[in-house]
């Protein structure tokens, strides 16, 4: 009997909705680093204040795709436009489904001719997979499996980022010479402890940086030369708990839910994925409980991604996203700040013995893979909300949330719908508790005034 594909899975699963707010599985983990190195407040503060190093080696997937069709098949596959696209050159590549709906994204690294590498989430990999292996494309795929995945203790390649106020003073220190003045999303060569490094010009928080990649081998000597280069201009190192609230700064939502599971055109696709990958796994929680799966699905203007979608070149999705443009009409991506008065709220309900609220973690407040909870005005739905969690540096709790047109002004007044109903899932992060509403203001995305300056710039290089 052959392995049991994802199809089938779904086809016994009953109510899909079910299945995914109740699938066994909590966020995504960060391994390979401490949760924390000294601690995540002061991590957070180093990013905004002075500079951090992300080690990047381990929560990822990364693809390598070759051949004399791989910008082809690349450029079918994604709605960005590939006009002027060149080796050292980076952007960010999200498909869609032939319906118009957001797979998922990654980062496209173009490295050499004919040689590309996908760095990302595990549902935008699968699907370029499934297309090399389906399709007339001359092209070969090479996975490198997240460290979770695998047991032989190492990778292809090392990934670490430099950010912060003092990352391009830190550069200078470790390359012995002033860094390479690159636009957004550029990439060229460095020579770090002796060792060939390539570098993307690159920040996640808005700041200034450069995300390092090179061999495995030189994993130790690199990642050596750049902690001493930062030791006297308050270089920190970030544990996994800091990394995940990072997003809530920058306004990238890192985990768009693969609208994969319907569809007659998806079936051979659904066929395709084992009963063991991503999306037999996921995850979803929160307040928002749609009649059916594609309550889920997202489209790139929801995300944030309406500049990337570009009409030039023919690509799965298209006719689709063509009549999304025309009717307009589109939600907006936008920061909630919560009020603090109700937050205190939420989190002194543990300190009773009487109904609680669903407890709010520090500095990621996220329980599953997949965030949704309902954003609400007057007690009517207007919006969804998907990461959530507290920057040390702003003092708020904030959440990255897609609105309805009408709600996206920033300083609009809407409400949170915080916990699941019923007294929540069955996922092993759900204790028993009840639903509160958090009141919200509508904010500017990304939040941080030195994010939002360093993101027009990287708007407009990287599409």
């Amino acid at each position: 009997m052959g392995a049991q594909s994802l199809e089938s899975l779904l086809a016994g699963a009953g109510n899909l909705v079910d299945m995914v707010r109740n699938q066994q599985v909590g966020p995504n983990v960060y391994p390979g680093v401490p949760a924390e190195y000294s601690n995540w407040r002061l991590e957070q503060w180093a990013w905004a204040h002075s500079a951090v190093l992300y080690n990047q080696s381990y929560h990822m997937v990364d693809l390598a795709v070759r051949g004399p069709d791989a910008f082809k098949m690349l450029e079918y596959l994604g709605i960005n436009s590939f006009k002027n696209f060149q080796p050292d050159r980076a952007k960010q590549f999200v498909p869609v489904t032939p319906y118009g709906h957001v797979i998922g994204d990654v980062i496209l690294f173009y490295l050499d001719e004919n040689d590309f590498n996908l760095v990302g989430r595990a549902p935008t990999i699968e699907w370029v997979e499934y297309h090399a292996a389906s399709g007339n494309w001359n092209v070969t795929v090479e996975r490198d499996e997240r460290w979770a995945m695998r047991s032989d203790g190492r990778r292809n390649n090392y990934r670490f980022q430099i950010q912060g106020p003092n990352a391009m003073a830190i550069m200078e220190k470790a390359l012995g010479q002033t860094p390479p003045d690159l636009k957004f999303f550029h990439m060229c060569r460095m020579t770090i402890a002796g060792k060939q490094v390539r570098a993307l010009r690159h920040g996640m928080a808005g700041q200034p940086g450069f995300e390092l990649m090179g061999p495995w081998e030189d994993y130790g000597a690199v990642h050596a030369a750049l902690v001493e280069a930062g030791k006297d201009l308050g270089l920190a190192l970030v544990g996994g708990r800091a990394y995940s609230s990072n997003t809530l700064e920058s306004g990238w939502i890192p985990s768009p839910f693969p609208a994969i599971y319907t569809g007659d055109e998806l079936k051979p696709y659904r066929e395709w994925l084992s009963a063991n990958s991503y999306e037999a796994k996921c995850s979803v929680g929160g307040s928002w409980v749609p009649d059916s799966i594609e309550g889920y699905y997202t489209t790139p203007w929801d995300l944030g991604y309406g500049p990337f979608v570009k009409f030039d070149h023919d690509f799965v999705g298209r006719a689709a996203l063509e009549k999304m443009a025309a009717a307009g009409n589109h939600r907006t991506k936008v920061t909630l700040a919560l009020d603090n008065e109700d937050v205190m709220r939420v989190q002194s309900s543990a300190l009773s013995k009487g109904e609680r609220a669903k407890f709010m973690e520090y500095p990621s407040a996220v329980y599953a893979m997949h965030p949704f909870d309902q954003v609400l005005s007057g007690g009517k739905l207007c919006g969804l909300s998907t990461w959530i969690g507290y920057t040390a540096n702003e003092g708020k709790f904030l959440t990255l949330a897609m609105m309805e047109p009408g709600f996206a002004e920033p300083g609009t007044e809407v409400s949170l719908l915080w916990g699941e109903p019923n007294g929540g899932t069955t996922k092993p992060t759900v204790e028993p508790h009840v639903q509160t509403e958090i009141k919200a203001v509508v904010a500017a995305v990304p939040y941080s005034e030195v994010a939002r300056d360093s993101y027009a710039e990287g708007w407009r290089t990287k599409k």
